[in-house]
Parts: structure tokens; C-alpha cells; sequence
């Protein structure tokens, strides 16, 4: 149950006392029959105690925070003040502190007067601790509107107790018809901000829920009065900037750029027509408020928030970062001002009575203003976390239309260059890992073909004698498999009979040919020693771009390279069989290795479509390494720097990397995109070749992707999470940071899974997100309705 207290001190002052002394309590706007009259004493003690805090107050700020920072006028301390700001010391802080103290004391000492007693005592047997209840002070005193009523002990007991200023005469605001808009409506002036930073109070309204916000920056006077006779009505008038107030304390003046100020009389027409349109709360986040206050109630305002003294740029903020806060969430106006309030206690370490600033102004015969509860009467709970059934069938509505147009286009090839720019900057942000241990590639350098004779190369990058030398030495620390990753049309020569031997009967040795393209006679025939179940095609499956991201097993063989599996499916598979490990077709169609299936990809996987998926291919999950393996040269093995721990039961591959030969390939870490060259053949192969070996041997995932009507599922979540994001972020600024954090949750996500072997879709998902988020979007800033 909400009360309200009405407590009219009447005419007098401090000299003289208050001999009339009205309180009448009232219970959700209704009489209770409760009304009681008594009376204050004079205090001059409080008026010179007032005076004193005022003053050391402003001495303490105006010496140790320079007046840019305060949102004030900037005026100066009247010269008659006999105390220099030089005196100011850390003595002074001490002496303050005992001043507040001993205003408190004494404002309490005169609320417990014998007169006024019997009030108070009366209030106390009518009011639960439990209870809201809303104190009005009514009085025409300024020093008495000046006095810190919070540090009332009657509120220490009532802890949902709040104390007002109020005007003596008021009534209740006779307005226009009601707006259908749910969304509070603020006007924001931006004025006079020199030396102070009204940016943050505009970031503060920018992130407010189910709030549309128009911003004045520093705005002529004819524009503010424009803006203030505007059809549709505001809720809440805000001013964020400098001002100040008379000494009589009746008139107040604010500066809505770096060269206009106002008063309250100055645009009294164009108030009094927005109140009536339904203006209810007018915050000035500024210096000296009360004779603003004092005017702008006279006006009948229902509601006025201001700052009674000189106040820090940090504590205004503050206090209005916490109000809005509490109140845009549900919480009522005066608990939601109090705590904010309250709160500023922990700032005094650095402001000294930031707590004591915030003053509140309300007319009695007004309602207070409730977030969200405006024209339907909606809880301000679940309007400010659920939509209404309406606003999610415009988000599924949305969400489903954009989803559908996305994989629409998807289909058509229309995301794809963008897909597979993205698999590749996921595959290079993966954590490094460890060279494969069970591989050695001996690489032909271009130093090592200069060092052998042209005329025994014959064009080739290794002579029939040093592929002879080679063979011998690593021979001698017994590898488990030899693979050869250089063309050798030509039979050895007949000085050479041990190596034509060797190549023809090893069962330790594969070497390569390339098979025809398109049934044209292009490919390259295998070594004439070598017998075909010692022979792999070298053929790979570059992507339209150019990039090397599939990994092709095994097809049918085509002329003149005989062989139906690859270079690199032979060496993995001698190796495995050695461990009892052998390959074996599935009924689908899919090799076998051990427990693993390598599946086919279909012409539409993941990111592609309707490429050429014929044979037995598969996405390589690139090994993310510097050095796929560790690395010799010709002239290392040569020279006889091989040891046994470097060859023995390893699988040895021979290329060439002499970039006269031109074996190269493009891959997603090739200089086309991140700072790498582009990739050997034979390091190529070894990455093709580890693939296969830590698939079976160390459960390295493969790639997979998911089925249609998953990704399906999966994009379409992404685009109702943008419809989401769009509801709860009101202002552009909020909305655009939700959909960067959004997008990155998203980006993450799908690194994580590629680290698991997941290639899900990303570009399509943030498009659908983004689309979603900014179709729902524009409609809010069209209708506001929604």
C-alpha cells in the first residue's frame, strides 16, 4: 500500500519560526482521515549552520576540483566571503566532516521539538516500515528547501520512504488524450558543455529499454521550443549541461549552448503545452536546480528531479546512470531516486556529500510516471524481458522469411567465395600443433640441383646417382616407407642396376604419376621400374579460387597413370599396414581406415556447390603447424647428417622445392591471404598423408559438415537471436554493439566446432542475423507501435 504525507510548513522562515504546521496523510491519493496541525521553532543556528556547509562546500570543490568539471554557471564565490580557498587544507576536510554532522544533529534536534512531536509520533503509528510512502514538504522558504531532509531520522526508520519538495499551490494537470505509444518518450538537451562531458549522459539514455530518445546538442532557443511543442508529447525532459540559480533561490537559469541561457518564464507557453501533452518528469542533471524547480512548479509539473548544489560532472552521472537504471527496470520513481541517491555515498571518499545533492519536486494531485505502464497497463517486468505475442509473431515472421531468402541464395553459389575465405581464416586462427612425429621429408632445394651436373639430371631435379646415393643412405636406418614425389618418365640408367632393382621389387616404395585431364592425354606416366600397386597419382582438386581445400583419396584410374589411389593414400596405407591396419571400401562407397570412415563429400557440402565430387574426396584439415614435419635437404643426407631417430620406422618423403620446378600450391595459408608462401607439392602430400595417419592412429577429427535441414535449423536460429537482439536493444547505438557481440559469439563458435572438426556455416548465419536484427529494426523506428 502506497502512502502519501503532505506536510505544509506554512508561512515563516527560520528567524521566526513556523506557527502553523500542517501534515495530512493520505493512502493511494484517498483521505484517511488523518490530519494534524503543530508547529516548528525558529533556528537561526540552522540557517548559520546551512550557511557554513554552503560555504565550505563550494571552497572544498572550487580548490581541489577546478570549476570545468562542475555543471555550473562557473560564477565565482561571492567576494565577500572572508574565508580564502587557499586556507583549504586536509584540515578543512576534517572540519567539514564534523559540520555535517553537526547540521544533521541540529536539523534533527528541531524536528523533535515539543510542537512538531506530536506529528511525528502520529505519523509513526500510521505508517509500516514496509510501506511507500511519499513525504511532500510544502514551503515557501529557500533555506529551508536547502536543508539535507534526507538526513531526516524519520527516513532511517522507513527505509521505502522518500521526502519531496513540493509546491503550496498546486493542481492536478488538465491534459490531452493519451498516446497509444508504449515507449517513453525523452526529450534530451545536450547544452552548454564546456569543460564537462554530457556524451556520458547521452550514452547513459542511448542504452535505456523500451525508451525513444530525441537529442538536442546544444540547440538554439526557437529550436528547444519547437521541439517542446511537438503533436505527440514527451514523458521525461532531460538537460544535461550548466546552470545556476539566484541567490533569492526563486529564479534559475540554464545554458542550452555556449552562448544562450534560459529561464523556466523564458519558455513558459511551450512547458506549459508539453505538460499538458503528457510531460511528466523534467531532470536537470546540473548545477543549482532549485530555483528551476521553484518555476517550473509553479507550472504544475508532476514530477522534477535537480541537483540542490554545485555538482561534479562523475556524480552526475553517476546518480543518473543508477536512477535510470532502477527505474527503466520496474522499480517505482521514488525508491528508484532514493537508491540512486543512497548510492552516491560511495563517491564520498572523493566528493564530499555527493549523497546530499539530489532533490526531488512533486505535485500532490499527480500520479507518478511508471515505466512501460502507459496505455495497456502492461506489467513493467514482463515488458521489459518478454515480447508481447504480437511483437514475437514479427519476429519469427521476419526471422523465417530472411532465413528462407539466405539459404534461397545459398543454393545458387551466391555465399560461396565468401564461405571459403572464411573456412580459411578459421582454419588459420586454430591453436598450433606438433609436426607430425612419424614423418621426414628430404627436400631437393635449388642449391642441391645446382650442386648436381645438368648432364646427368637430363632437365630432371634428381640425377638417377644421387637419387642412387639417397636411396642407400636411408636405406641403412630402415624407414618404414619411401615415397618418391618426383615424375620419373625415364628408366634408370643402366650404370645404376642396384636402384632399377630396388624401385622394382621394394615393397618399401611408392613413387607418382599424373593422370590425364578430361580424357586428354596431359598426365604424366609412371616410372617404368615401378610396378602399379607401388604407384599414387599426384593429382589434387584445387577449388575454383585457386585454394587447395579437398582432399582427393581415390578415383578411376586414367590413362597413363594406371593406379586408382593417391600418392599420399598409398604411403598412409603402407604404413598402416604394418600395424595390421588396412583400407577397405564400405557398401556407400566410403573408405575404411582402422575405425574411421572417410566420407565423400556431396556437390553441396557445407559451404560448396555443386562442385565436382567425383572419386573419393574429402575436406583436409590442415595440420595447423609450422613445419608439417621435420625437414632435411639432399645435401644434409649427402653429407651424412641423418641419424637414426630421424628415419627409422618413419615414413620418408622425397620432393623437390626448387622453385625453378614450379611444384606449388595455393592453400588457405598462402600468401594470397596471410603472410605464408604458398605450399610445396611434397609438403603438401605430408600434410595429406598426417591427415590420414592421425584420423586412425591419434583420433585427429575430420571434417565434417552437417545435413541441409541442420544447417537449416542452425542459420535460422541465428536470424531469431538478430529479431531478439533488435526487441531489446532500443537505441542504434545498444543494437549495433549487441550485433558486433552477437557476430563474435557467432565467429567464436565456429572456430570452437572447426577445432572439433565442425565446418558450420558462419557467412549465411551472420547475414541472417544482421538482416534479421536490422529488417526489425527499421520497422520499430517506422512504427511505434512495436
Amino acid at each position: 500500500m502506497n502512502k502519501l504525507v503532505i506536510l505544509n510548513l506554512g508561512k515563516g522562515d527560520l528567524n521566526r519560526g513556523f506557527p502553523s504546521v500542517n501534515a495530512q496523510l493520505f493512502e493511494d491519493s484517498n483521505p484517511i482521515g488523518f490530519q494534524l496541525t503543530g508547529s516548528l521553532p525558529a533556528s537561526p543556528e540552522l540557517i548559520e549552520l546551512n550557511k557554513r556547509w554552503q560555504l565550505l562546500y563550494k571552497l572544498i570543490y572550487e580548490s581541489f576540483y577546478p570549476s570545468p568539471c562542475w555543471r555550473g554557471s562557473g560564477s565565482e564565490i561571492d567576494e565577500e566571503i572572508e574565508i580564502e580557498a587557499d586556507d583549504i587544507t586536509n584540515v578543512s576536510f576534517i572540519e567539514f566532516s564534523h559540520l555535517c554532522h553537526e547540521l544533521q544533529l541540529e536539523l534533527n534536534s528541531w524536528l523533535k521539538s515539543e510542537p512538531f512531536r506530536k506529528i511525528d509520533q502520529k505519523l509513526r503509528t500510521r505508517l509500516a516500515p514496509t510501506e511507500e510512502i511519499r513525504v511532500i514538504l510544502q514551503t515557501e522558504d529557500d533555506c529551508i528547501r536547502r536543508l539535507p531532509w534526507h538526513l531526516w531520522n524519520f527516513l532511517e526508520d522507513y527505509p521505502h520512504a522518500v521526502i519531496c519538495l513540493g509546491a503550496t499551490d498546486y493542481e492536478p494537470v488538465k491534459r490531452f488524450v493519451k498516446r497509444a505509444n508504449q515507449n517513453i518518450r525523452i526529450l534530451a538537451i545536450l547544452g552548454n558543455s564546456q569543460g564537462i562531458d554530457t556524451q556520458k549522459d547521452r550514452l547513459i539514455l542511448e542504452q535505456l529499454p523500451g525508451a525513444e530518445t530525441v537529442f538536442l546538442v546544444e540547440p538554439s532557443r526557437r529550436e528547444l521550443d519547437r521541439w517542446l511543442w511537438e503533436q505527440e508529447g514527451w514523458d521525461i525532459l532531460f538537460f544535461a549541461g550548466h546552470s545556476s540559480t539566484q541567490e533569492d533561490g526563486e529564479i534559475g537559469k540554464f545554458y542550452i549552448n555556449q552562448s544562450e541561457s534560459l529561464t523556466i518564464a523564458q519558455l513558459k507557453n511551450a512547458l506549459r503545452a508539453a505538460i499538458k501533452q503528457g510531460l511528466h518528469l523534467a531532470i536537470f542533471n546540473s548545477c543549482e536546480g532549485l530555483g528551476l524547480l521553484c518555476q517550473l512548479a509553479s507550472l504544475h509539473i508532476p514530477q522534477m528531479i535537480v541537483m540542490r548544489e554545485p555538482v561534479p560532472d562523475l556524480v552526475a552521472q553517476e546518480f543518473l546512470k543508477h536512477f535510470l537504471f532502477a527505474f527503466s527496470r520496474g522499480e517505482s520513481f521514488y525508491l528508484a531516486a532514493r537508491e540512486a541517491g543512497e548510492r552516491l555515498q560511495g563517491l564520498e571518499s572523493e566528493f564530499p556529500c555527493a549523497s546530499w545533492l539530489p532533490a526531488i519536486c512533486q505535485n500532490p494531485a499527480e500520479q507518478s510516471l511508471v515505466w512501460f505502464q502507459k496505455a495497456n497497463n502492461i506489467s513493467p517486468i514482463s515488458h521489459s524481458i518478454l515480447p508481447t505475442r504480437r511483437h514475437w509473431s514479427a519476429i519469427f515472421t521476419t526471422a523465417i522469411t530472411v532465413t528462407v531468402g539466405i539459404i534461397g541464395m545459398r543454393s545458387l553459389g551466391v555465399f560461396q567465395s565468401w564461405e571459403l575465405q572464411t573456412f580459411d581464416l578459421l582454419m588459420r586462427s586454430r591453436p598450433q600443433e606438433q609436426p607430425d612425429p612419424r614423418l621426414l621429408i628430404v627436400t631437393i632445394t635449388e642449391a642441391d640441383v645446382r650442386s648436381q651436373p645438368p648432364q646427368e639430371r637430363g632437365g630432371a631435379s634428381l640425377s638417377d646417382r644421387s637419387l642412387d646415393q639417397l636411396i642407400t643412405k636411408l636405406e641403412q636406418f630402415k624407414p618404414r616407407v619411401i615415397g618418391l614425389d618426383i615424375y620419373r618418365e625415364i628408366a634408370v640408367k643402366k650404370e645404376y642396376p642396384k636402384l632399377a632393382n630396388w624401385m622394382k621389387n621394394s615393397d618399401r616404395f611408392i613413387a607418382i604419376c599424373k593422370a590425364g585431364e578430361n580424357n586428354l592425354n596431359l598426365g604424366v606416366p609412371s616410372p617404368p621400374e615401378v610396378p602399379i600397386q607401388n604407384l599414387g597419382f599426384s593429382d589434387v582438386v584445387p577449388d575454383p579460387d585457386g585454394i587447395l581445400r579437398r582432399h582427393l583419396l581415390a578415383m578411376a584410374p586414367a590413362s597413363p597413370c594406371k593406379t586408382d589411389k593417391s600418392f599420399n593414400f598409398q604411403l598412409a596405407s603402407r604404413y598402416l599396414a604394418d600395424d595390421g591396419i588396412k583400407p577397405k571400401l564400405t557398401s556407400d562407397k566410403n573408405w575404411r581406415i582402422g575405425d574411421i570412415i572417410f566420407k565423400n563429400l556431396d556437390s553441396n557440402s557445407g559451404g560448396y556447390q555443386g562442385i565436382d565430387n567425383l572419386g573419393h574426396q574429402i575436406l583436409i584439415n590442415w595440420r595447423s603447424s609450422d613445419s608439417v614435419a621435420r625437414k632435411v635437404t639432399l645435401t644434409d643426407v649427402l653429407n651424412n647428417k641423418l641419424t637414426q631417430d630421424l628415419v627409422k620406422d618413419r615414413i620418408v618423403l622425397i620432393g623437390t622445392t626448387a622453385e625453378s620446378f614450379h611444384d606449388y600450391r595455393d592453400t588457405p595459408y598462402s600468401a594470397r591471404y596471410w603472410p605464408h608462401q604458398q605450399m610445396s607439392g611434397v609438403v603438401v602430400q605430408a600434410h595429406l598423408v598426417s591427415q590420414i595417419l592421425s584420423a586412425v592412429l591419434d583420433d585427429r577429427p575430420l571434417l565434417w559438415v552437417w545435413p541441409k535441414s541442420l544447417e537449416f535449423l542452425w542459420i535460422g536460429f541465428w536470424s531469431l537471436t538478430g529479431g531478439i537482439l533488435a526487441w531489446c536493444n532500443r537505441s542504434l547505438g545498444r543494437w549495433g554493439i549487441a550485433i558486433v557481440t552477437g557476430v563474435s559469439l557467432l565467429s567464436g563458435l565456429c572456430l570452437g566446432l572447426l577445432i572439433l572438426g565442425g565446418w558450420v556455416p558462419l557467412v549465411p548465419s551472420a547475414l541472417a542475423l544482421v538482416m534479421t536484427s536490422g529488417c526489425l529494426l527499421a520497422y520499430r523506428l517506422h512504427s511505434q507501435n512495436f
